[in-house]
């Protein structure tokens, strides 16, 4: 039992070396590359909050007309 555990230890680790060694093969965005602002990703995140909330409120509308 301790061999299968040890063996699967050491294939998450070649795994994650895999993944390591692939996302270290990417290109890296040029030095100018613009990055999204802190205010822009803020702005999106309270629009997909928004988003969400009014289809909660959609869902909630359908189920209590479905109780009915």
């Amino acid at each position: 039992m301790e061999t299968n555990r040890t063996e699967a230890a050491v294939q998450r680790i070649e795994s994650a070396l895999a993944r390591i060694a692939a996302a270290a093969d990417q290109p890296r965005p040029p030095a100018g590359a613009e990055q999204p602002s802190v205010t822009a990703l803020v702005e999106r995140h309270e629009s997909l909050r928004e988003t969400v909330a009014q289809t909660i409120g959609e869902i909630d509308a359908l189920l209590a007309e479905m109780e009915s």
